[in-house]
Order: C-alpha cells, then structure tokens, then sequence
C-alpha cells in the first residue's frame, strides 16, 4: 500500500539531483524551442526544476553542478553591510570563527 508521501516521492524525485543527461536534455529541447512546460511534460520533471536549470545555463554555459563556496564571501558582505564601523581585523576574525578556518 502506497502512502501519500512515497506517492509524491515518485512524483517529485524527493529531492534527488537530475543526471548530467536528463540536465542536458534540457538544455537540448529548450534549444529546440520547446516550452518549459512542454519539456516539464516530456521528462516528467517539475517546471520550477526545469527553468532553473535554463536559468542556471544561461550565463553560465554548463549544466554541471557548481560548489558552495560563495558562502564565506556572502557572509563577509552580510557581515561588512551590518556594521560600517568595524575594523579590518575584527571582521577577518568573525569570519574565522563563522567558517572555521
């Protein structure tokens, strides 16, 4: 017996990442002029899925996943925006502690 929540686990992927193929599938079919909802239709994707993987290839030319590793500069501006006051130094040492360096 299926519950609702393996019911949408089907559906959804619960929240699995999309093969290199399917994404370049994607890509392909929105080069074809294929509408998001079309292509959400095709591949039996969500369309939030499929247009933020066209959004994400847009200015970037690739479909690969890329790395967290803006996080410590985000919170260097968040950190720098709060206070104008601070100094150099205290800041390096709020992002050490934050991102333990």
């Amino acid at each position: 017996m299926q519950t609702a929540f393996t019911n949408i686990c089907e559906r959804m992927g619960c929240f699995q990442e999309l093969t290199a193929f399917k994404r370049g599938t994607v890509i392909g079919c929105h080069l074809c002029n294929k509408s998001i909802r079309d292509i959400s239709l095709l591949l039996n994707i969500p369309q939030s899925t499929v247009s933020g993987i066209i959004t994400k290839w847009k200015p970037l030319g690739t479909t690969a996943t890329q790395s967290r590793s803006e996080r410590g500069q985000r919170m260097l501006k968040r950190t720098v925006c709060r206070s104008c006051q601070l100094y150099a130094e205290s800041i390096a040492k709020d992002l050490q502690t934050l991102c333990d360096f």
